[in-house]
């Protein structure tokens, strides 16, 4: 298992590039409603817009394009049908809470594109049984960062460290639907080491992550021969290192799990 591989731009040359070196799906994010005011002050928000979707689309050759639109809202239907028209392989719901609104996202969606539910709210979590209930729900991604602020904690990593994405985990698990959480950074970066959550991801079954934007700061950077470098290196380092963890103990994923407990814990008491 290979974990699938995201990557947030709506920029075609760099979508292009994250292409061709195997990033599993290119993510635009229309995503505007509620963002300041749960995530206020230096979090990057994306300033995404509808035609966005055919320019980046066009690029693609084996990437699927991934598209994230708002919460429910009066405009949904008319947001899901703009996407997918201009060439929207996948289309998330963020920041939903009730089994109605999963219901009317799939209903708009209509069989149209490949449904991928963003669970990062405590309802959702707390009415999980009943989303996994119904029909047309293709893949889930745990969303640790607005998550952790659901539950009002300090570091995202503690949804791990505490259990949470475990138990979340082992519920879409039983329901058979493919799922995954957070971001990875480079080998050797963040917070937490790159390292250390890929392993977390094969120890829980995930197959699928979000590269951080500090995988590659592509806002910072206008040489796109730097940023060629930085995804050619950087997506074989992971391939590499996926191909060694493959071949884990169980046991050795316990250790890594306590490793990761240790480090968030460590960071939580500096806040």
């Amino acid at each position: 298992m290979a974990l699938k591989l995201m990557y947030i731009t709506n920029n075609p040359d760099v979508a292009q590039i994250a292409d061709k070196y195997g990033t599993d799906m290119v993510f635009i994010d229309l995503e505007t409603i509620g963002k300041e005011e749960r995530q206020p002050g230096d979090t990057v928000k994306s300033h995404h817009t509808l035609n966005d979707i055919s320019a980046v689309k066009a690029v693609l050759k084996k990437s699927k394009l991934l598209v994230r639109v708002n919460p429910i809202w009066e405009n949904s239907e008319y947001e899901i049908n703009t996407a997918i028209n201009n060439g929207a392989d996948i289309l998330m719901l963020p920041y939903f809470k009730t089994a109605l609104e999963v219901e009317k996202f799939i209903s708009f969606v209509n069989g149209r594109a490949e449904v991928m539910l963003l669970l990062e709210t405590r309802e959702a979590a707390e009415n999980l049984d009943l989303i996994l209930e119904i029909p047309g729900i293709d893949r889930i991604h745990i969303g640790l960062n607005d998550l952790h602020l659901c539950y009002n904690m300090k570091f995202m990593f503690e949804l791990l460290a505490n259990g949470t994405v475990d138990i979340l985990c082992e519920k879409i698990k039983a329901k058979h639907i493919p799922y995954g959480f957070g971001g990875i950074a480079r080998l050797g970066e963040g917070a937490i080491p790159a390292e250390v959550v890929i392993k977390e991801h094969y120890r829980l079954g995930s197959d699928a992550a979000i590269l951080s934007r500090s995988f590659c700061r592509c806002d910072e950077i206008s040489d796109l021969n730097e940023i060629d470098a930085i995804f050619k290196d950087g997506i074989a380092e992971i391939r590499s290192y996926e191909t060694l963890v493959s071949d884990v103990s169980a046991d050795n994923f316990q250790k890594n799990h306590k490793k990761l407990v240790s480090a968030v814990n460590e960071i939580v008491n500096r806040r």
